[in-house]
């Protein structure tokens, strides 16, 4: 047993409360290198009429470790626990929280202690989001619905878009597709920057109480989140606090007067007067080097009280569910601390979303965000389907990573997202293949987490990064690809339909080193599936587990698989078979 790569900390992903009963303990050990993990648990304050044994199950596995979990019912919401590991060899260990001992302790002063389960800190993200299906869009290339608004120099719908040209995109082009999402099957959208700002990206915000002019009126989007809200669709707006624009007249006031502008705290200066070298390194903190993008000092009273109204405003008075929020690993934790208490005050069912591409548990303690642009689950699935860099294996351990990274309540409503405004589109990522690129999204569809579709992928837009990513939606039905949308559509119903698409059962069941044929199990409560695919220019086959007595199977969905009558699947290249079993 290699002592060495066995871990437990009473915190965080490793011991965490799932609500006001329960608690999840987790230990990792060397992969393969043993064979049973039991929790030893009880009341520290009644330990021998209390004590227990819970067996743990291998719920996750990566490239160097076994990731063993269970979940407890302490009587007294308090909870003392050990850990009984056993190897291949058949050697026991005991792991408290001082030592390993051979004998289990007769009492549990050494034990590790989760002290009390305390209902004000419970991580509770809104419970809506664990059933929702994003749809992201860029407003100035998503529908033109008002032309009285379309600024004067835009260009013709489907030009090729800039970085700086326009298109006219508003807020009543969105209205009046309303009945396009709902077929398709969204009740959830993540807006880019609606807030007055230059540019046709708005994430260099004027005014950030006020709707851009051209894409319509305050009132207008009240009448656009009402319209969502009688269709059963959620409407999160992206909120830019990290930084300002050029034009946001508290930094036009400091262009002005300088060191002697009232709002000279409100930003990070170094130097003093402002200024740009010659390598285009500004003399105050900005958002990269922009020079246009002033970082905002979010550690100021002025600016918070500022952005925290902010904050509220629009959950308040216009209505929204929540907010993503940009560059939020730039922010300080305790701004975000407020923020969180300011919005959940007003709505508590209000969806905090952080964009970070890295690990993120350090926002993800119940305190700040309720999730976070799950980067890294959109750079594996990339990997494995589209780019076809990494094998079964490899991918699995991937995805078994993050699985134990996060508590599950953080796995149960991550955004999962394939491509966005900031990234090359699914199908010019996956060199324009349909089959690759729904491989890609199949995955994303059937996977514990909130999915998030980018506008204009579900009928065949193509993109490469900033600005080809953020072309013209396409709505000349001709011109879509119709199979593409039937492809999405039908499994978002898929995924509606069935709790054991969206909930947090999973399993690889076939994953091995040098394949591309990836097998797994989704199952909740008596629904099981099982989804298997093929990444590979070769066919593939694979055999269907038998349950019990012998498990029937029936297609739910396949393109290139064939379910032969023996329970094996024979698969072409880049195909999937989607199985449900019959009970």
């Amino acid at each position: 047993m290699l002592r060495e790569a066995i871990y437990h900390r009473p915190k965080n992903n490793w011991a965490f409360a799932y609500d006001a009963a329960h608690i999840y303990l987790r230990i990792r050990t060397k992969r393969g290198d043993v064979t049973s993990v039991t929790a030893v648990y009880g009341d520290k304050y009644a330990w021998e009429q209390t004590v227990q044994h819970s067996e743990m199950r291998v719920f996750a596995s990566d490239e160097l470790f076994d990731y063993w979990e269970t979940v407890v019912k302490p009587p007294f919401r308090r909870l003392r626990y050990a850990f009984e590991l056993t190897d291949t060899e058949g050697t026991v260990a005991y792991m408290t929280e001082q030592s390993f001992l051979t004998e289990e302790p007769k009492d549990s002063l050494s034990f590790f202690d989760f002290p009390y389960i305390n209902p004000i800190d419970l991580f509770q993200p809104p419970a809506w989001v664990k059933d929702a299906v994003f749809y992201q869009i860029f407003p100035e290339r998503f529908a033109s619905g008002d032309p009285s608004l379309t600024p004067a120099n835009a260009e013709p719908w489907g030009n090729e878009p800039t970085p700086s040209n326009f298109f006219g995109g508003d807020l009543q082009g969105v209205i009046d597709h309303l009945d396009y999402l709902n077929e398709l099957g969204i009740n959830a959208i993540y807006f880019t920057p609606v807030f007055q700002a230059p540019s046709n990206h708005k994430y260099d915000t004027t005014d950030y109480m006020k709707v851009d002019p051209s894409f319509g009126t305050n009132d207008k989007l009240k009448e656009l989140v009402e319209a969502c809200h009688s269709r059963g669709i959620r409407v999160l707006l992206d909120a830019v606090f990290n930084h300002a624009g050029g034009t946001f007249p508290p930094f036009l006031d400091l262009l002005k007067y300088g060191s002697e502008s009232q709002y000279a705290d409100w930003f990070h200066v170094r130097e003093w007067p402002i200024s740009v070298s010659e390598e285009g390194i500004p003399s105050y903190e900005t958002f990269a080097f922009v020079a246009s993008m002033p970082k905002l000092n979010t550690e100021h009273p002025d600016v918070k009280r500022y952005l925290l109204e902010v904050a509220q405003y629009w959950i308040e008075e216009i209505g929204i569910d929540g907010w993503r929020l940009d560059v939020a690993n730039e922010v300080d934790h305790a701004f975000w601390r407020e923020f969180r208490q300011t919005v959940k005050s007003v709505n508590p069912d209000a969806y905090i979303l952080g964009e970070i591409w890295h690990d993120s548990l350090m926002w993800l303690q119940g305190d700040q965000f309720d999730a976070v642009m799950n980067y890294p689950f959109t750079n594996a699935v990339l990997d494995f389907c589209s780019y076809g860099k990494l094998d079964a294996k490899q991918f699995a351990d991937a995805i078994g990573s993050q699985l134990a990274a996060y508590p599950l309540q953080v796995t149960e409503t991550a955004f999962n997202l394939l491509d966005s405004h900031d990234t090359p589109r699914l199908l010019t990522i996956s060199d324009e293949d349909e089959r690759r690129m729904k491989l890609a999204a199949l995955f994303q569809l059937t996977f514990p987490g909130v999915p998030c579709i980018y506008y204009g992928d579900e009928v065949g837009l193509t993109g490469g990064g900033d600005p080809g990513c953020r072309k013209c939606m396409e709505w000349d039905e001709e011109k879509q690809n119709r199979d593409l949308f039937s492809f999405y559509q039908s499994l978002i119903a898929m995924r509606m339909e069935h709790a054991a698409l969206r909930g947090t059962g999973f399993t690889f069941l076939s994953a091995e080193t040098g394949s591309k044929l990836l097998a797994y199990e989704r199952q909740e409560g008596a629904e099981r599936f099982v989804i298997v695919l093929n990444a590979s220019e070769e066919a593939a086959s694979f055999t269907l587990p038998a349950a019990g007595t012998g498990a029937r199977w029936a297609e739910q969905r396949s393109e290139g698989a064939q379910l032969n009558s023996n329970g094996t699947i024979a698969l072409d290249a880049y195909s999937y078979a989607i199985l449900r079993e019959l009970v």
